[in-house]
């Protein structure tokens, strides 16, 4: 890749970057490319932390942080960037601050903003590199599609339990051959209700670390030209058993951004597009509204010692960190359980947020008739923070 590598180091700065500088193949010139790079970041939790720290000690130039959360305390974990002061924070915030203690030669922006279709290409447009360090598909498509329109590098990397992938899309190599890109890989989102997020699913904690700094690593080696950057690969990686492998990626003629017929020449609405479901079932948008009770009305019920049944629908190790004392029916056998379920009274249904809790109901309805369900607000997380503020939450 080629930068704008005029702008020489300071006197501090090669005393700083030396162990770099004394790396035959790096030496000073690749120094000079980092500082003078410019790399966009989109997320700064568990992938962006590592990736941001490791990229802002290497003495890339400028740096951009694309994120619009704030700091959890689920998120200390593994989000290794933050602190128990930077609670309630909004992350770019606390981001930058650490980082510009780190290193006060670079320069940091940020977008305390959600990345969308409209924002996507202008945000883009002045870096060189663009590294993604989302953990949902709507996103995901957008980096990548906005990359792929702008002619800019992606650095992927994603994470899921023990499970992680990096790789490098949409790389220009040294003979101008452009290499295959996220929909080459995945042309289209597997349906919603098969894919978890991390907070459902969970991560180990160490894993965003491990595939993190590879993804800076790969950042670097993008930037500098030293090493081969994995284009044209996908690197796996089970941290449960350590065994790794790397698959091929090849070009695919159907792309619809750069294949031999392109069909799509802008940024689409991407929570549509990921909204894919399974033959038969309906898109997010369209589904049914559920009733709903809030916590403290189930708290109310639950004192006047009122006739109804409570179903939690999450997972068993779920049940095993909190629970509201409900009888537990994982969504997946919700179906295959619905003799368990009254229809004579009132059964209020929750999960973790509410989300699991709406698809049973929905479910319930419409093969068995159901017409006494009710979905538990804000699910678990809710009461927790509402009616009993000693309940853990995950």
């Amino acid at each position: 890749m080629s930068t704008n590598n005029g702008t020489p180091l300071s006197k501090e700065e090669i005393a700083r970057y030396s162990r770099h500088i004394i790396i035959p193949e790096f030496n000073i010139e690749g120094q000079r490319k980092l500082k003078n790079a410019k790399v966009l970041v989109i997320g700064s939790g568990g992938l962006g932390s590592p990736l941001l720290l490791y990229l802002t000690a290497a003495g890339v130039g400028t740096i951009g942080i694309v994120d619009f959360d704030v700091v959890d305390d689920s998120n200390l974990q593994r989000q290794v960037l933050f602190t128990v002061p930077d609670v309630g924070r909004p992350k770019v915030e606390a981001a930058k601050e650490r980082l510009q203690a780190l290193n006060p030669f670079i320069n940091i922006i940020t977008y305390n903003t959600q990345l969308n279709s409209e924002n996507a290409l202008e945000i883009f447009k002045d870096y060189d590199v663009i590294a993604d360090g989302t953990d949902n598909f709507p996103t995901r498509y957008l980096v990548n599609d906005a990359s792929v329109l702008l002619g800019k590098p992606n650095v992927y990397a994603s994470i899921f339990r023990f499970e992680g992938q990096v790789s490098v899309f949409n790389y220009t190599n040294k003979d101008g051959e452009v290499g295959p890109n996220y929909r080459d890989l995945f042309p289209e989102p597997p349906p919603a209700e098969l894919v978890p997020n991390c907070a459902e699913g969970g991560v180990i904690g160490v894993l965003p670390g491990m595939i993190g700094t590879m993804q800076a690593n790969e950042v670097i080696k993008v930037i500098t030209g030293v090493g081969e950057p994995l284009a044209g690969r996908l690197f796996l990686l089970d941290a449960a058993t350590f065994e790794t492998r790397i698959l091929k990626v090849r070009r695919n003629k159907n792309n619809p951004l750069n294949g031999e017929n392109p069909t799509q020449t802008g940024l689409i609405d991407y929570v549509q597009f990921c909204d894919v479901k399974l033959p038969g079932a309906v898109a997010e948008s369209e589904k049914k509204e559920v009733k709903e009770v809030t916590v403290h009305e189930l708290k109310s019920l639950q004192e006047e010692g009122a006739n109804f049944q409570l179903i939690d629908v999450r997972e068993t190790y779920e049940y095993d960190i909190v629970n509201l004392a409900g009888e537990l029916i994982p969504l997946k056998t919700v179906t295959d359980a619905a003799e368990r379920i009254a229809k004579d009274k009132q059964v209020i249904i929750h999960c973790r947020s509410g989300k699991r809790s709406a698809d049973a109901i929905r479910q319930l309805e419409a093969l068995f008739g159901y017409d006494n369900l009710y979905n538990l607000k804000g699910g678990v997380l809710a009461y927790a923070k509402e009616i009993d503020t000693s309940l853990p939450t995950y």
